[in-house]
C-alpha cells in the first residue's frame, strides 16, 4: 500500500465520500443484506449538498493515498446532545480489510480525547460491529430500524475515553 494520509474533510471531498458511501453499501455480499435492504440503505449516491450540510457543524476526516484519492472517511458529531457520535465510517470496497477503517477510527478517537470527550458512540451495522468491538467499544443495545419498508439491525456501542 502506498503512503496514506488522514486529513480533515474539505468541501472538495463531498463527491468522493458520496460515492464511497454508496459503493460500500452496494458492494456488500452477505446473506443478511439482500438487494432490497442495500437499496433501502443507499439506493443512489447522495448529493454533494447533503454531505456539505452533514459536515458543516460536525467533524469528519478522509483517508487519502499519495495521489489524494479518497479511500475512506469517518464522521463525528460535535453538537452537545450527540457529541462523540460516529455517524459514518466507510472505506471504498477496493480498499477494505486493509486497516483503513481502524486508522480512521483511531484518528477520530485521538481527536475526541484531545477535545475532552467522555465517550464515543455508534450505531453499527451487523458487518461493522466487530470492528468497533475490536477497538474497545461495548454493546449497549440492539435496535431495528425500518427504512423504505426494510428492517435493518443496528448495534448501539459506546467506548469510554
Amino acid at each position: 500500500m502506498t503512503q496514506l494520509n488522514i486529513v480533515s474533510f474539505l468541501p472538495s471531498h463531498a463527491a468522493d465520500i458520496s460515492h464511497i458511501y454508496h459503493q460500500s453499501v452496494q458492494a456488500i455480499n452477505h446473506p443478511r443484506y439482500n438487494d432490497a435492504k442495500k437499496n433501502a440503505w443507499s439506493a443512489a449516491p447522495r448529493s454533494t449538498k447533503y454531505w456539505l450540510q452533514q459536515y458543516k457543524l460536525s467533524k469528519a476526516w478522509v483517508i487519502e493515498d499519495e495521489f489524494k484519492n479518497v479511500l475512506g472517511f469517518i464522521g463525528l458529531e460535535t453538537t452537545y446532545q450527540s457529541r462523540g457520535y460516529i455517524d459514518c465510517l466507510y472505506v471504498h470496497p477496493g480498499y477494505q480489510h486493509q486497516g483503513l477503517a481502524t486508522q480512521l477510527l483511531q484518528h477520530a478517537q485521538q481527536w475526541a480525547t484531545v477535545q475532552h470527550y467522555n465517550q464515543l458512540s455508534v450505531d453499527a451495522s451487523y458487518l461493522s460491529k466487530p470492528l468497533f468491538e475490536k477497538n474497545g467499544f461495548v454493546l449497549v443495545k440492539s435496535n431495528l430500524r425500518v427504512k423504505k419498508n426494510q428492517t435493518l439491525a443496528t448495534f448501539n456501542l459506546i467506548k469510554s475515553l
